[in-house]
């Protein structure tokens, strides 16, 4: 059968990736999205479907003070003697910065309470052997180079049994990062990232007799890198994961990026999980085909009867509310009313350009692809509500309707940087309008509804919202918002289509 890459797409960065009972889980990174770490299951390796989240409740995931791309990074998901582990970083939280991590017996059910774990660094993983918990992270060696960190741990408290010990300095590229250990065969496996989440990107590894290493470089590092592939779409590939599948076949999930062209090297997606099949020669390293990633791969290790489906259309009627749909920071609850068909939201006192971590009324979903038709219906009561094309505070792209006394417009507006620019003003009379907005890889596309008839506003290139202008590590979100007022905003007809 044939697969596509990505298999998760969308904003969906740093996968980590477990077995348990027959069936895959696999978790990604979510920063100042709440609630964070999105939880998915997979019978067969290439469909995906989303059970949730593993941080639900304010008690596990303080944002308040978290900035544009702090809070959650990458994350480990483990299985270990019936219970699940998911490891990570909150970063940037004054109070509760740091790497710790929950658990749960019931996949489909509640994490614990963070178990803080005293070890600095980020990227943190979990390792079990007879008994033994080894937690690992990057971070230096006194001397201030790079390396990878680890130590015992007491699993139940999070307690150190032993000081950190560089086990690891990686193969000399820049920002090592993603570390996971492995007991495949005799040996132990040490992955990681180098090279920084950018195009020069890529995946490395090493092995030992030891869990302590000493480890040995494998003699054709990086393993996996698309850092060579010049006018190739998918870019960006790192950050691994091994899985072995029920057949005794390995995979990779890694993160990548699409491109916006073949010559134009712009993301505003955001880094997407993807996956590649591994192998392991004679003498037990293991490879990655001709070492690179690509977007289709043909395999006889998923049965030809799999068929890959991912899902093209997101209305209020066939996503959940605490499964697709995230909010901005830690939000306040008592501004949104969920319907089965509508939704409803109230101002907060912040708004979609506040900085330090504001906490704008917004809910929205992860684009997922660039050709994309989204419609909706907005009624304002008081103020402003509409659609936001939103990367961060500084690049987003905001269709609405206001409401000023008792007159109403229909406004775009494009935030840019230190740019802040109103593209379209236009009256209205009524209080409701129908919004579409059409994008491909380069453009984005601003209508409302007049009479029947559609009515262009204008255009916007998603170059400006894409990582290498925006800077951060998240991707574009589909925001529906309200600010300035006091009322209950409505939004119905909600339909996101992609081809």
């Amino acid at each position: 059968m044939t697969y596509q890459n990505p298999v998760v797409r969308g904003y969906n960065p740093d996968p980590s990736v477990c077995k348990a009972n027959g069936k895959y889980y696999l978790i990604t990174s979510s920063f100042q999205f709440f609630p964070g770490v999105p939880l998915f299951e997979s019978d067969d390796l290439i469909n995906w479907r989303q059970l949730g989240y593993c941080l639900t409740r304010e008690s596990q995931l303080p944002l308040d003070d978290v900035g544009s791309s702090g809070g959650i990074y990458a994350a480990t998901i483990r299985y270990n003697e019936g219970r699940f582990y998911m490891v990570t970083t909150n970063v940037g939280h004054k109070k509760y910065a740091g790497n710790f991590y929950v658990w749960t017996d019931d996949i489909y059910g509640q994490w614990s309470d963070p178990i803080y774990v005293d070890q600095g660094g980020i990227d943190p993983s979990l390792y079990f052997e007879n008994g033994v918990t080894y937690f690992t992270s990057n971070g230096h060696d006194k001397n201030g180079k790079s390396a990878i960190l680890q130590c015992e741990i007491d699993i139940k408290t999070g307690k150190k049994l032993t000081e950190s010990k560089v086990i690891w300095h990686g193969t000399g590229g820049r920002y090592l990062e993603a570390p996971h250990i492995y007991k495949i065969g005799n040996y132990y496996y040490m992955l990681a990232a180098e090279g920084g989440t950018e195009y020069g990107h890529m995946v490395v590894y090493a092995r030992g007799d030891n869990v302590w290493g000493p480890f040995t470089h494998y003699a054709n590092n990086p393993v996996l890198t698309n850092r060579n592939l010049g006018g190739y779409q998918l870019q960006g590939i790192g950050h691994g994961d091994l899985v072995e599948d029920n057949n005794g076949n390995w995979w990779m999930y890694a993160l990548a990026f699409r491109q916006i062209h073949q010559w134009m090297p712009y993301h505003h997606l955001g880094r997407e999980t993807c996956l590649v099949p591994v192998t392991f020669d004679k003498d037990g390293w293991f490879i990655t085909g001709d070492g690179t990633a690509a977007l289709g791969y043909e395999t006889d290790r998923i049965p030809a009867n799999v068929k890959q489906v991912f899902q093209t259309s997101y209305t209020f009627e066939n996503t959940a509310w605490d499964k697709d749909w995230q909010f901005l920071r830690t939000h306040h609850r008592e501004n949104y009313i969920f319907g089965k068909d509508s939704l409803k939201i109230k101002s907060s006192k912040d708004t979609l350009d506040t900085h330090g971590g504001g906490m704008p009324a917004l809910i929205g979903l992860h684009q997922k692809e660039f050709d994309m038709e989204l419609k909706v219906n907005v009624k304002t009561l008081d103020a402003e509500a509409g659609i936001s094309i939103y990367m961060d505070e500084n690049h987003h792209y905001d269709l609405a309707l206001v409401k000023n006394n008792d007159a109403y417009k229909v406004v775009l507006k494009f935030n840019v940087g230190d740019i802040k620019f109103e593209k379209a003003s236009i009256p209205v009379t009524q209080s409701s309008a129908d919004f579409i907005i059409r994008s491909d890889s380069i453009n984005y596309n601003f209508f409302y509804i007049d009479g029947g008839k559609e009515v262009n506003l204008g255009s916007a290139q998603t170059k400006y919202l894409s990582s290498e202008v925006a800077g951060g590590f998240t991707g574009v979100v589909l925001g529906l918002y309200s600010q300035y007022g006091n009322e209950f905003n409505e939004f119905s007809n909600f339909e996101c289509k992609y081809k």
